[in-house]
């Protein structure tokens, strides 16, 4: 997708400024038929014309959480949706029509068929982890904002790339994590307040890491893309394990496995560094070294800041999220929140409109994942590593380096 020619990014007000101008022709005509007040945005409502026109790519599970959210409310206009699989488009399908009480929604086994759709301002994407950065980009490219569930990236190359393709559009790329701020106040809130004095550290504990699958091939479900599904991942067999959406970690869900993730050390440790990183706010950083300890056979992992504050995995003898400072009273300042209204799906919406960056800013997202991959490395590797942030890449370290990035399957490179 590389070597294709850049797309010239769709600039959003010269879209709303042609709607606007619509608008106004079609008010300057006799109109022989009476047009509901919802139509004309009277009565609370959004006018078609200033709504944001929106898609979605992988609707199972979470994907399909995020649709409802979005189709829920009354300044998005969703008009297609990408699934690898028959049943799942089919229901996705019938749920926006029975929502719209029309037959409009266009239903696609390819999601580049949304990406050059020229009425498509915004897409959500919930497949899994080793599509994110493939679709990200792509919408950056075709001039659309995008929405896109944790962990947004399967390696620590695709970060970088992912920011880049953001900024060079112009793009508005919102993370999905939601429990950043929704679940973790209590620890937010103290840090920025001064409670915790001058933070030194803090601690997450997640797990566990992901595996080799090694399942035996089975029969391909009719209605079912398989290889649309693997995408860039190496060419396994069908089995319904590789590929379940469930939420489980435990070798049953292609979470659990290294070719489509990294196990619970990025699926819910984008959830709780993403929450590590907030607090203790190095959101804007990443890490410049990855020490890694082994005490009496207990391993664990150590992350330092350029500004020497720690996050730790696992430490011994210390919880989820718990954070050591100092005795005094540190500074005090106050917490970013959500734009908009209707938490982390309203802020996305509101910065599509107004252009400023999201709560969960594609940057601020890269770099949660990316402390999550330096601890995977570490602990493949099991010794400390240093980490180039303006290179991207481990110093000094030619093995380390070969977990950077993988090897995609053609024609699903970056």
């Amino acid at each position: 997708m590389t070597n294709e020619k850049s797309k010239p990014t769709k600039d959003r007000s010269t879209s709303l400024g042609r709607r606007t101008f619509l608008k106004a022709a079609a008010a300057s005509v006799a109109l022989p038929y009476l047009i509901p007040a919802s139509a004309m945005g009277k009565g609370g409502n959004t006018a078609p014309s200033d709504r944001i026109v929106m898609a979605g790519v992988g609707i199972g599970n979470m994907g399909g959480g995020d649709q409802r959210a979005f189709l829920g409310r009354g300044d998005v206009q969703y008009v297609a949706m990408c699934d690898v699989k028959k049943n799942v488009r089919d229901s996705s399908m019938n749920r926006i029509n029975e929502k719209y009480g029309n037959k409009d929604c266009k239903a696609y086994n390819d999601f580049r068929e949304i990406m050059v759709r020229d009425d498509i301002d915004a897409v959500h994407c919930a497949t899994p982890d080793h599509w994110h950065a493939l679709v990200v980009i792509e919408a950056c490219r075709n001039g659309k904002d995008i929405y896109c569930q944790k962990p947004e990236t399967r390696t620590l190359r695709e970060g970088r790339l992912m920011i880049d393709a953001a900024r060079r559009y112009g793009r508005v790329v919102s993370g999905g994590s939601q429990r950043v701020l929704g679940d973790y106040r209590k620890t937010v809130d103290p840090c920025w307040n001064g409670d915790k004095g001058i933070i030194k550290s803090i601690n997450v504990n997640v797990g566990p890491l992901p595996k080799d699958c090694n399942k035996k091939g089975e029969p391909i479900p009719d209605g079912f893309d398989w290889n649309m599904w693997l995408g860039p991942a190496p060419w396994a067999p069908y089995h319904p394990h590789r590929c379940s959406g469930s939420y489980s970690i435990n070798g049953t869900s292609w979470r659990s496995f290294k070719d489509y993730s990294g196990g619970g050390m990025t699926d819910w440790g984008a959830h709780h560094f993403g929450g590590a990183t907030f607090a203790i706010d190095v959101r804007e950083l990443e890490p410049e070294e990855v020490i890694f300890h082994n005490e009496n056979g207990r391993k664990f992992a150590t992350c330092r800041y350029p500004n020497g504050k720690l996050i730790h995995h696992n430490y011994p003898g210390r919880g989820n999220l718990q954070v050591e400072g100092t005795d005094e009273k540190g500074p005090s300042k106050p917490v970013p929140s959500y734009a908009g209204t209707g938490g982390i799906y309203g802020d996305f919406i509101d910065c599509v409109k107004t252009r400023k960056r999201p709560f969960r800013d594609i940057e601020y997202a890269v770099h949660t994942a990316t402390v999550c991959h330096l601890f995977l490395t570490v602990y493949e590797l099991e010794r400390s590593l240093k980490w180039d942030t303006a290179k991207q890449q481990f110093i000094d370290d030619d093995e380390a380096n070969r977990f950077v990035d993988v090897a995609r399957r053609e024609p699903w490179v970056l």
